[in-house]
């Protein structure tokens, strides 16, 4: 008889979930050829085989005020996952970030005694510290991503495997501003701004403008200077298009890419980047960078009721210190970020010292992080394990 193939149910819920998502359904296909790959997810998901029930955009949504607008549908979609996984369980449910949408329905699904993993531990060192116990209740394992939370979930009983980071597998060590000033056309003296307003349509509606009319100031200053903007779909670059015409810059040495983020920032002397993964990627590409975020302003208030740290940027808090400067809400404005890129760009010093700083920080999370959280995910499939070919054990 012929054994039937490991069912791996997954949730990510956002554009950077799907990106680690995807590698690691590559990493556990090597294991496990036959298995299927199914759920929530974003193209780079179904790129790999994945069954997208739902696209992830449908989760993408952050800030209370936000989720509270899409809230039904968001709720429809949850219901609707959890009545299809129960009735049809999966061997294992890996829930990707995204924990205000799955915990509780990796609670419903552990109660079942269907293992469920999550991947990216919830940021329980920034805020919301009491959740620890709600993910206690509600996993069987969390993968972390950095080092300094395994010690979090340890001290709580909770079981957790450290897998590094995978944005630190897929960059270069080294420096590749040559590489991408080449290719993307630009002078190796040219003064070069990566702006990065955010992946959400929600984030460029909020920042869109600040960032263009951050990008004027520095051009008053610097007529040489060249910005590139990199955005990741359709509907963010007519945004940010909008905002331009509304500034009235459309004058302004603004290059739009579709995509290249990582090109861009290679290129950039400095970075001006939205609070989230990319102030991540920025650093592991050795970037001196500042650090921006606006929200809805009862959305904002909420949040810093509850935080526990004096930054937010992922830099900073891996280093445990301001290392980059960071501007929130009524902070941010166009005065403040050109005037904090504009001294970075001058102090060549002070860029070294960062690069060195990031550079550490990138070998400290290289780790095989997708190979470490595939195995880890088998430890979950002892039965299966053992009725399957698994490749590479």
């Amino acid at each position: 008889m012929t054994a039937r193939a490991v069912r791996i149910a997954m949730v990510a819920g956002e554009a950077s979930g799907d990106l680690l998502a995807s590698q690691l359904i590559q990493a556990l296909r090597a294991r496990l050829p036959g298995a299927v790959f199914y759920g929530v997810g974003g193209p780079k998901m179904v790129g790999r085989g994945f069954d997208a029930w739902y696209p992830l955009e449908k989760l993408a949504v952050r800030g209370y005020v936000e989720v509270l607008r899409h809230y039904r549908e968001i709720a429809g979609i949850r219901r609707d996952l959890k009545r299809r996984l129960i009735a049809e369980p999966p061997d294992v449910f890996i829930g990707v970030d995204a924990p205000d949408f799955n915990l509780s329905l990796e609670k419903a699904l552990k109660k079942r005694g269907i293992p469920s993993i999550h991947y990216v531990g919830p940021s329980i060192w920034a805020w919301r510290g009491g959740r620890i116990h709600k993910i206690g209740a509600a996993v069987s394992r969390v993968l972390a991503l950095f080092p300094f939370e395994a010690p979090l979930y340890e001290k709580q009983g909770i079981p957790v495997s450290y897998v590094g980071h995978p944005l630190a597998d897929m960059l270069p060590l080294a420096d590749g501003r040559d590489g991408a000033r080449n290719l993307l056309a630009l002078a190796a003296h040219e003064p070069v701004f990566a702006l990065l307003p955010g992946s959400r349509q929600s984030e460029l509606r909020y920042m869109a403008d600040t960032f263009i009319e951050t990008a004027r100031l520095i051009h008053a200053e610097l007529p040489e200077a060249v910005f590139l903007v990199p955005l990741a779909t359709r509907e963010t670059r007519q945004l940010f298009e909008a905002a331009r015409h509304r500034c009235q810059a459309t004058e302004l040495p603004i290059r739009l890419l579709f995509g290249h983020a990582h090109q861009a920032m290679m290129a950039a002397d400095i970075v001006l980047v939205a609070s989230g993964t990319a102030t991540l990627e920025a650093a592991l590409l050795k970037r001196p960078m500042a650090i921006v975020y606006k929200m809805a302003p009862l959305s904002y208030r909420l949040m810093r009721r509850m935080g526990y740290l004096p930054y937010v940027g992922l830099p900073n808090v891996l280093a445990g210190q301001f290392v980059v400067p960071e501007f929130i809400q009524d902070d941010a404005t166009p005065e403040n970020l050109a005037q904090a890129l504009l001294n970075l760009y001058a102090d060549k010093p002070v860029c070294e010292r960062i690069k060195a700083l990031f550079h550490a920080m990138h070998l400290q999370l290289r780790q095989n992080a997708a190979e470490k959280a595939a195995a880890a995910v088998i430890d979950h499939l002892p039965l299966v394990a053992s009725t399957h070919h698994v490749a590479g054990i």
